[in-house]
């Protein structure tokens, strides 16, 4: 029997507010976090994806708060992102309702802390969040802090790299599609799922069901996130699902 496709929904957070931007550029205010989570869990989403924007960038973690009031409300599983440097800020973020932490810029910085954190809490807790961006070469190199900054580090070597870490998940943001809702980077996700043996969660590029229906037509990810799609109404996560279901996708309604 197939695993159904998760549908996750993402809250991009900076301060109190939801944002989202273009190319993880231009950031707007949509709205309050919890609202958009608890209609998000209302419509039958699998799980929601937090995302601190600025945590990286000045060095600070303020979703805490956000996590703790959302986990009151929330009974689907919670991923948390941003900032996430130490031991001791998983424990916090566990602690405050997350089930599962997404890390980016820390791991890049130290890939031993990957392990460090799938040996204290296991594997199934550590999602490794990947922003990836298309270079003239033809690799795809990583970034972090919401896009900003180059690593040159090849996505399809860290990948590899990553796994072998203890790492639960990859979160995969393509940062060419991001909010520009015109698909995903579908040959990124393919050529990362071909790599990996955990699942994959596609991010970047959701503006129509169309999109999702064509990045699941192969095997490229275990899961699809979407922000755009959601905070626009572009489409409700039950209409989603149900185009999903009709093209014989198997999906939890």
């Amino acid at each position: 029997m197939s695993i159904p496709a998760r549908i996750i929904a993402r809250l991009d957070i900076k301060g109190p507010n939801i944002v989202k931007g273009i190319h993880m550029e231009g950031l707007r205010v949509i709205g309050d976090p919890n609202k958009f989570a608890s209609l998000y869990y209302e419509q039958g989403a699998d799980e929601i994806i937090f995302i601190d924007t600025v945590a990286s960038l000045y060095g600070r973690n303020h979703i805490l708060s956000v996590v703790e009031k959302a986990a009151r409300n929330i009974f689907i599983p919670m991923t948390v992102g941003g900032g996430i440097r130490t031991i001791e800020d998983i424990k916090s973020l566990l602690r405050s309702g997350a089930d599962k932490v997404a890390i980016n810029t820390a791991a890049i910085n130290n890939p031993a802390f990957l392990s460090q954190a799938s040996e204290a809490f296991g594997s199934q807790c550590i999602v490794l969040s990947i922003e990836a961006k298309k270079q003239p070469e033809g690799h795809w190199e990583c970034y972090t802090d919401n896009g900003r900054e180059r690593t040159n580090k090849n996505v399809m070597d860290w990948v590899f790299e990553a796994e072998k870490l203890g790492v639960g998940e990859m979160f995969v943001t393509s940062v060419d599609c991001e909010g520009a809702r015109e698909g995903f980077d579908l040959a990124l996700l393919e050529e990362i799922h071909k790599r990996v043996h955990v699942p994959v969660i596609a991010g970047g590029g959701a503006g129509s069901a169309k999109d999702v229906l064509d990045l699941l037509d192969k095997p490229r990810a275990e899961a699809v996130c979407c922000a755009s799609l959601f905070h626009y109404k572009l489409q409700t996560i039950p209409e989603l699902k149900h185009a999903l279901a009709k093209a014989g996708h198997e999906v939890r309604l």
